[in-house]
């Protein structure tokens, strides 16, 4: 599997190019937007993973990405991106974007993403991830769905669904979900995080999400399939 990485950031571009490399994938890196439209075009790639904030401008990932998406290059895009807000994630994925990863991130979820996007694209699998109480998390509409169909969540109670979908045996603390749901803002206090899980309970079922005793939550049990 070979994946082309655009990222401006060498140390960041050099710790996820190891990472991957130690799952056995083949990683190239382009340092700017210019670089990386070249590679894409003269190499065939399983998956590009671009950064939004490019030597050529704020929003340079963006544009890299419609202009591969207008020459039909279907292979998969993951944004990669310190911009973690609703409006840019709606712009990377109306711009050609298959999935979106604010960050600072936890290298086991871009894994875990990179793996469903691929499978994806191999018509292996969808980007349903099972969840409690019967509930499916859908990576593609990002949505999560009861017996097909959408639940009414705000983004930010998606984007937690979310967190907790993709590490189901991992327990969060409410500093580490704000870095992830609230990328950037500061200022967030640590009873916020408290306050939409509590909405989720209400919404999806009080075991939904557990209370993990001294350090935050996590997922709750999802039921085997028979």
């Amino acid at each position: 599997m070979r994946v082309l990485l655009v990222e401006d950031d060498p140390r960041l571009a050099a710790l996820i190019a190891e990472g991957l490399r130690d799952d056995g994938l083949m990683v190239d890196h382009a340092p700017n937007a210019a670089i990386g439209r070249g590679m894409a075009e003269l190499e065939t790639y399983d998956l590009l993973i671009l950064d939004v904030m490019l030597p050529e401008g704020p929003q340079a990932g963006f544009e890299l990405a419609r202009v591969l998406r207008g020459r039909r290059d279907k292979t998969p895009i993951l944004f990669l991106t310190a911009r973690g807000d609703v409006d840019s994630k709606l712009t990377g994925l109306d711009s050609g974007g298959d999935d979106y990863l604010s960050k600072p991130f936890d290298f086991r979820e871009l894994r875990a993403r990179i793996r469903a996007l691929v499978r994806r694209a191999r018509g292996e699998a969808t980007n349903l991830i099972p969840l409690p109480r019967g509930y499916t998390l859908d990576l593609a509409a990002h949505q999560v769905l009861k017996d097909g169909q959408p639940v009414p969540l705000t983004p930010r109670e998606y984007a937690l669904v979310e967190c907790f979908g993709l590490n189901p045996g991992r327990a969060y603390s409410r500093n580490s979900l704000i870095e992830r749901v609230w990328p950037g803002e500061s200022e967030v206090d640590t009873k916020v995080v408290d306050v939409y899980v509590s909405s989720l309970r209400r919404k999806l079922g009080e075991d939904f999400i557990e209370t993990v005793r001294g350090l935050g939550y996590r997922l709750g049990r999802v039921e085997e399939g028979p």
